[in-house]
């Protein structure tokens, strides 16, 4: 299944895009989509323990079960004042 992918700060540097689609097996969940980029840009490892994961703009758990056309943001930690 597709589902749009979106990514922030840090996650977007080290990827070298901010939105793309991605394809994932069908009942997917929302871990599936962070392990399929992580192995595709492994620079991503070190932050994988920090990264939040929303599915159409709401926070969620990893095991979060994804649908068609689902957006998924990965948002590293945010700090400032």
């Amino acid at each position: 299944m597709n589902v749009r992918l979106k990514l922030f700060s840090v996650a977007r540097d080290i990827a070298g895009f901010d939105e793309q689609v991605v394809v994932v097996a069908a009942h997917a969940d929302a871990d599936a989509v962070l392990r399929q980029l992580v192995e595709a840009h492994p620079a991503l490892e070190e932050w994988k323990g920090s990264l939040r994961l929303a599915v159409n703009c709401e926070y969620v758990n990893r095991s979060h079960r994804l649908n068609e056309g689902d957006e998924v943001a990965v948002i590293p930690p945010v700090s400032g004042g």
